[in-house]
């Protein structure tokens, strides 16, 4: 797995009659792929964020998208940035898993968090609880799927789930990517660095240092190199000069990069890449055809130099 610079979706409100909805995802998914991103993800939501939009606007369910995205596509990754684990019991998930990797042959990744969204819990009635909660659900969740997408055959009795024998076949790889996201010091590094391939850093410019050091101590702690643990940032790409910082909501300032495709990618050099994080994985507003393509281009040349 190798993750340096992934393309994320997560609006698909894009002013056409639904009937082009799909067709504009696969024309993105099939762009990034050709501008050389190594992934491209989608939103594992039912309803679209507050911070993007009303919960009514169009939003895909996440790996029903996946499936179909894996056969309009040859070589970039596949996942969700990321599956919200009360959304679905952890056996059916590593069936599902599973069955993306044999249909994409091999590009599958797993995404997987705690989910966070409480508006899609009480409306959709998922179980919510406390972050505590979420937190612990996660940890038995993956005490099922990691063995299950490695061919073997859980027996599990935890206080959220249970499996007995549990298998998932048929299997195209005994090892498929396990990625996370987000910074918290206490508890998602050190989970990422016990059992994580990649962590999604979802944090500011200006934190990245700090969560660096975070990510080496706790590798360092469970007795695992740093450089074994890809690192991404999360962050929007406006690509458009005349936008200024000024004109951006100040609490998300500090994740996104304005200009064109080569000051964006100079700001990704200076802010992610030299304070030790691995890549990005970006989203890009209201782009139009080409535009992923510019980006790509600019921030292969940083990323490849």
């Amino acid at each position: 797995m190798t993750i340096r610079l992934g393309f994320q979706i997560p609006d698909f409100s894009y002013g056409t009659d639904v009937s082009e909805l799909f067709p504009t995802v696969i024309a993105q998914a099939r762009e990034a792929e050709a501008a050389g991103f190594d992934a491209v993800f989608v939103m594992d939501h039912f309803y679209q964020l507050p911070m993007l939009g009303s919960p009514d606007q169009p939003m895909l369910e996440a790996y029903t998208a996946l499936g179909a995205l894996a056969t309009a596509t040859e070589r970039v990754q596949l996942g969700t940035l990321v599956t919200g684990n009360t959304y679905r019991n952890p056996a059916l998930l590593a069936k599902i898993i599973t069955t993306l990797d044999v249909v994409s042959a091999g590009r599958a990744i797993l995404g997987i968090g705690t989910g966070w969204y409480e508006l899609e819990h009480d409306q959709l009635g998922f179980e919510f609880g406390t972050f505590t909660d979420r937190f612990n659900r996660l940890d038995e969740a993956l005490q099922i799927i990691l063995p299950m997408i490695k061919g073997e055959r859980p027996t599990f009795e935890g206080k959220w789930y249970r499996t007995r024998e549990a298998m998932a076949e048929p299997r195209f790889r005994d090892h498929i990517p396990l990625l996370i996201g987000g910074s918290g010091e206490k508890k998602t590094i050190p989970l990422a660095a016990r059992h994580f391939d990649h962590l999604n850093l979802i944090t500011g410019f200006d934190e990245l240092p700090q969560k660096v050091d975070a990510i080496r101590r706790s590798c360092e702690e469970v007795g695992r190199d740093p450089a074994t643990l890809e690192t991404t940032m999360l962050l929007t790409a406006v690509v458009d000069p005349s936008v200024s910082l000024d004109q951006i909501p100040a609490e998300r300032a500090q994740r996104v990069a304005i200009g064109s495709p080569e000051s964006i990618a100079e700001q990704i050099k200076t802010k992610v890449l030299d304070a030790g994080v691995g890549g990005v994985t970006m989203n890009i507003p209201n782009n139009t055809p080409g535009v992923i393509t510019e980006v790509g281009a600019a921030l292969r040349a940083v990323l490849d130099a």
